[in-house]
């Protein structure tokens, strides 16, 4: 009997004008990134195979990362040990594998993301604005509706306040308004963005005129970080 297959997983960052490349095209990325590096990855069985890669909680356009993982498998060409670099050679900039080890827990233990976020208003209004997001987080539901693509009318309703695990950080600098946030990462996740539309949706006078979101780490559900 044949040992079962062990997958490997990357972590990588993705930073700076590499946030603007899309799910999609930063698969394309890390599988082209594979070729020119010499690396064979498993690829998937029938008449038209295309490389095994999954990379779980998609970053949305325009949000920075410093712990993106991706599992593959690993099959010739390059060790664990050697791949970042062999990979760091031939990736764009803005995307930086740290690390590549073996697959041993499942993505669905992850429960949580840590993110930095920064909301810059037009005005002198962060105060109000924490105020405001402080008033959000003591209610005990907290509805908006986001987009899905099962949904016959195109979206879902979704509650806030349970997938709002916790405010680490939430510090008002006259126009800025930064916030640290364990979020709930899936089963349903939250976005940031999904939040932000309900909270400018409910206080409209707190519209950022800018935002940045940073994920910070991927926890499991004893809030240890995911390997």
């Amino acid at each position: 009997m044949s040992e079962p297959r062990i997958d490997q997983r990357i972590l990588f960052v993705k930073e700076g004008s590499a946030k603007y490349i899309s799910h999609l095209d930063l698969m394309h990325t890390m599988e082209r990134a594979f070729l020119r590096g010499g690396i064979t990855i498993r690829h998937t069985a029938g008449f038209h195979p295309h490389p095994y890669v999954s990379i779980p909680l998609p970053l949305p356009l325009g949000f920075s990362s410093q712990c993106e993982l991706m599992e593959f498998g690993l099959e010739a060409g390059c060790t664990r040990e050697a791949l970042p670099e062999r990979m760091n050679q031939v990736l764009p900039a803005g995307i930086r594998v740290l690390d590549c080890y073996d697959a041993a827990r499942p993505f669905r233990e992850l429960a949580s993301v840590r993110y930095a976020l920064t909301w810059e208003f037009a005005g002198d209004l962060a105060q109000g604005a924490a105020e405001a997001f402080r008033d959000l987080t003591t209610r005990d539901h907290f509805v908006v509706q986001k987009k899905s693509k099962k949904a016959k009318s195109g979206f879902t309703e979704v509650d806030l306040i349970p997938a709002i695990q916790k405010v680490e950080a939430l510090r008002p600098l006259g126009d800025k308004l930064e916030l640290t946030l364990l979020l709930q990462a899936q089963n349903p996740g939250l976005s940031p963005a999904v939040l932000l539309q309900g909270f400018q949706g409910a206080w409209p006078q707190f519209a950022p005129v800018f935002t940045a979101a940073h994920r910070l780490e991927v926890l499991d559900g004893a809030g240890k970080v995911f390997r």
